[in-house]
């Protein structure tokens, strides 16, 4: 079964790292964020990626070209033009690049990428997200409901306390914000059928819209998943993925 991957963004709102590359190719742990995500997939036994790209799509194509000499201890015989790759660290992935325009909207870039899926169940995840969640269960799930779609559906943290006001704006409660005030949102790694397909239109068609015309027809189901999740919009939360991997608590690696 294929994994296709969004990573084709600006990601305007990690300006600090991408206005020199794209966002999945943010590192953390000294890795791109992309390296990591196709990690786990290939952990549950998929490796073939098509890789849907847009913005600085070239730096994503010289990162797998290259992907020996980015793991391997090399020796160049500067004389005699050559090059010598040591302990090759490789993975057994097949990997589509697929430059999907600079300014495509997130479902015309899947759209584009229609005839490499032999019109077959696919995975898809956005390229800027980790997970600990077992991809074996979430399969198994979707199979089970015969609907076109199934999205991972995470708990967003409320950052903030909450208030009850009254009508002269008197705050007649006040209480720490608690796990269950979060809203279920979708946190990508989603299982799709080709009906996908007759819900995307062209370079505008946005994902997410297609997503809710799948609602409206009773096709979406939602994978509930109470584990690790995190995103990677800002620094911060670059840094905060950083420190766990630091200090040995990033339990979205789990092929180590």
């Amino acid at each position: 079964m294929k994994v296709v991957i969004l990573a084709g963004g600006y990601g305007t709102r990690l300006s600090e790292e991408t206005r020199f590359k794209p966002k999945p190719m943010v590192e953390i742990g000294e890795k791109p964020i992309l390296w990591h995500i196709m990690k786990e997939y290939y952990h549950y036994g998929f490796d073939e990626f098509i890789i849907l790209l847009g913005y600085k799509q070239e730096y994503i194509k010289d990162y797998f070209n290259n992907y020996f000499l980015h793991n391997s201890d090399v020796t160049f015989d500067m004389e005699n033009n050559d090059i010598m790759i040591h302990n090759k660290n490789s993975e057994k992935w097949i990997v589509t690049l697929v430059d999907t325009g600079l300014d495509t909207m997130t479902g015309g870039r899947l759209k584009r990428v229609k005839d490499y899926l032999n019109d077959e169940t696919f995975m898809l995840t956005y390229g800027d997200a980790v997970c600990d969640i077992d991809l074996k269960k979430l399969l198994e799930f979707h199979k089970k409901t015969n609907k076109v779609a199934t999205i991972t559906s995470i708990q967003a943290q409320e950052r903030f306390g909450i208030l009850k006001i009254n009508e002269d704006n008197e705050i007649i409660n006040f209480r720490e914000k608690k796990h269950e005030d979060a809203q279920w949102i979708n946190g990508g790694y989603m299982v799709l059928e080709p009906g996908i397909f007759d819900y995307l239109f062209d370079d505008s068609t946005v994902l997410e819209n297609a997503l809710s015309d799948l609602s409206n027809d009773g096709q979406l189901m939602a994978y509930k998943y109470t584990g690790f999740w995190q995103c990677m919009d800002t620094l911060k939360e670059k840094n905060y993925l950083d420190n766990l991997i630091r200090n040995d608590k990033a339990c979205w690696m789990v092929w180590k």
